[in-house]
C-alpha cells in the first residue's frame, strides 16, 4: 500500500537524532533502548510498544551496548487519516507504551508481512492493517474517532455483500462505502457485531461452504476455485489452521 512500510532492525548501534514523514509503531522484541524523543526521554524495554509521530526528532541508543531488536510499522500522515481517521493535528500521545490488544494486532500485522500467505490473501493484509492502526488512534490518539454505535443497516449491507463475493470478494474499500462508515469503524464494528472482522469472517464462510461441497463429492481443486481460494494449495493451508486436518482428510472421511 502507498505511502506504508515495515522495518525489522536487529542492532547494537547508536542512532543520531533524526525524524521520519510517517507515524511509526512497533514493538520492542529483545533487549532495551534509551531515547531522547519529542515527548522526553524514554527507555524501551522487551515487549514495551513504541510510537513516533511524523516530524518528530528522537534517538536511539542500546542500553548496556547490546544488541537490540525491534519491530516498525510506518504509515505516512495520508495513509493514517484513510485507514484509521487520524486527521491533521492528531498525534500518538506515548513513546513508549504497554497495550496487549495492540500488541497482539502488530503480531498478526507482521505474520501476514512474513512473506508466506499468497497475494490472494491481500483483503487479510489489508484488514489487519487497518486493524493496527485503528486501535493506535482509538487507545492512544489525542483525539477519539468517532462512530462508537453499531450501525446495524450499515453493517448488514456489508455482511451481504460479502455473502454475495464468496469467489470474488469486495475491497476494504468498497465495503466501507457501501457501509456508509470508514474503515476502521467498518472493521471495529463489524467485529463486535459478527465475533470477527469482515475478511477473517468471510474466509470462516468460505471454509464452510468448502466443508460442503468437498463432502458432496466436489473435487479439491474445483472446491478451492469456487469458494474463493487461489487454488488447492490455498485452501489447504487455511483449512489446517482452522480445522487442524486437510481438506483430502475430510474427504476420505466422508467417503468411508
Amino acid at each position: 500500500m502507498a505511502g506504508v512500510h515495515a522495518v525489522l532492525t536487529h542492532s547494537a548501534r547508536g542512532f543520531g537524532r533524526h525524524w521520519h514523514d510517517s507515524f511509526g509503531f512497533g514493538v520492542m522484541d529483545e533487549g532495551a533502548h534509551r531515547s531522547a524523543s519529542g515527548r522526553g526521554p524514554v527507555l524501551a524495554t522487551a515487549g514495551k510498544l513504541i510510537a513516533s509521530n511524523p516530524g518528530e526528532v528522537h534517538d536511539g541508543l542500546p542500553v548496556g551496548e547490546q544488541a537490540r531488536r525491534w519491530r516498525m510499522v510506518h504509515v505516512s500522515p495520508e495513509a493514517m487519516a484513510a485507514l484509521a481517521d487520524l486527521r491533521p493535528g492528531h498525534e500518538i500521545t506515548q513513546p513508549v507504551f504497554d497495550d496487549p490488544l495492540l500488541h497482539g494486532a502488530i503480531h498478526r500485522l507482521f505474520l501476514c508481512w512474513d512473506g508466506s500467505a499468497p497475494a490472494a490473501d491481500h483483503a487479510l493484509w489489508d484488514e489487519a492493517l487497518t486493524s493496527a492502526c485503528g486501535l493506535l488512534a482509538l487507545r492512544h490518539g489525542n483525539r477519539q474517532p468517532g462512530g462508537s454505535g453499531l450501525d446495524t443497516l450499515g453493517l448488514a449491507r456489508a455482511r451481504e455483500r460479502l455473502l454475495d463475493g464468496l469467489e470474488r470478494a469486495p475491497d476494504l474499500d468498497e465495503l466501507a462505502s457501501l457501509a456508509g462508515l470508514s474503515r476502521f469503524q467498518l472493521v471495529r464494528q463489524f467485529a463486535r457485531a459478527h465475533g470477527l472482522p469482515p475478511f477473517a469472517w468471510l474466509q470462516q464462510q468460505r471454509l464452510g461452504r468448502a466443508r460442503a461441497l468437498i463432502a458432496a463429492g466436489t473435487p479439491l481443486s474445483e472446491a478451492a476455485l469456487a469458494c474463493g481460494f487461489a487454488d488447492q494449495s490455498h485452501l489447504n493451508r487455511h483449512f489446517v489452521r482452522c480445522f487442524g486436518f486437510t481438506p483430502g482428510a475430510w474427504r476420505r472421511a466422508w467417503l468411508q
